[in-house]
């Protein structure tokens, strides 16, 4: 029953520190005062904790520090948005979670989120570091139907609208390396996209849009080739950084942009966010281009999220998609 343990969680959310009174309680949702006792005793074997107030009821002290559907969909409620979202404890990945529900007939769009991935991957086929469940690991699942074209500047609307939440609501300064990496500060790797799509000869049937980001992870809990090169949200920001509030908050931004890339509204903020956001322009890079080595200076994106780059010879060239590295790296 997620929905009754939901309600339950947001009302202890909304009452804050304040007690909230199990006879309230059972009235407010339905059900009896034996019910909210026995959902109250699960939500704790969860890792929930309420401590009792006598003659005044319970207050929620302590959630878990893993993700929690319930809970989730809790803060969703609070944010009022209310996507499909569900939660399992682990998966191969979650775009092939996704994947598979697609497949199967299921009716989108949904999240799939898991508090660990068996194998996590990024793009070109790397490995995402992902065993560790004090971080975000989720999928949106598309059936979108518009032309091929349209879809090119997708994931760089969405890792900026990511950056904008993570910057104005989470106080942590970073930047996007283009087409799907969010950086720190100090350039280490906070977050990667990934979007995977199955298209007809001039329609995109089905999108999956991944993110891995990086939340409640100290240094320790990556492995020690990855040390030097990812961070969390905790590392990078100043604040406390709860995965449950964390990951509600992202879904509800991700929601958010791709209903306002699909109504066509993300154009008015696409310019002033690459120019706040970007990590590379005015910089040297190389890129790889089937294989080969392309070396030049990034002068930004075209409309189409397209990379332009101006080459040793001089010219402009429209990168679509690459590998992009800096010379430290």
């Amino acid at each position: 029953m997620p929905e009754l343990d939901s309600s339950i969680l947001s009302a202890f959310l909304e009452a804050g520190t304040s007690p909230v009174s199990g006879d309230r309680l059972a009235k407010e949702l339905g059900v009896s005062r034996v019910t909210i006792w026995t959902r109250l005793e699960r939500l704790r074997s969860q890792g929930f904790v309420f401590a009792a107030s006598t003659r005044k009821g319970y207050s929620l002290t302590s959630v878990p520090g893993v993700l929690n559907e319930a809970l989730v969909l809790a803060h969703l409620r609070r944010l009022k948005v209310s996507p499909n979202v569900e939660i399992l404890p682990e998966v191969d990945s979650t775009n092939s979670e996704a994947e598979r529900r697609l497949a199967m007939g299921r009716e989108a769009p949904f999240f799939i989120l898991a508090q660990k991935q068996k194998a996590g991957r990024g793009r070109l086929g790397r490995k995402w570091h992902s065993d560790y469940a004090g971080n975000l690991y989720l999928s949106l699942a598309l059936r979108p139907f518009i032309p091929p074209d349209r879809l090119k500047p997708f994931t760089l609307w969405m890792g900026l609208a990511l950056c904008a939440h993570l910057d104005e609501v989470q106080g942590v300064k970073l930047g996007l390396k283009w087409p799907n990496d969010l950086q720190a500060a100090d350039g280490r790797k906070l977050a990667g996209m990934l979007t995977e799509a199955r298209l007809d000869a001039d329609t995109v049937r089905e999108v999956v849009f991944g993110l891995g980001l990086n939340v409640t992870a100290q240094a320790k809990d990556f492995p020690a080739e990855l040390r030097p090169l990812a961070t969390s949200l905790a590392m990078a920001g100043k604040g406390t950084y709860e995965i449950n509030f964390v990951a509600a908050q992202i879904i509800a931004t991700i929601w958010g942009a791709w209903s306002d890339f699909i109504d066509g509204s993300w154009t008015k903020n696409f310019k002033k966010y690459w120019s706040k956001y970007d990590n590379l322009t005015g910089k040297t890079v190389t890129i790889q281009l089937r294989g080969e080595p392309t070396t030049g200076v990034v002068e930004g994106v075209d409309d189409d999220g397209a990379l332009i780059l101006k080459d040793a010879k001089g010219q402009r060239l429209l990168i679509s998609s690459g590998e992009v590295t800096l010379p430290k790296e």
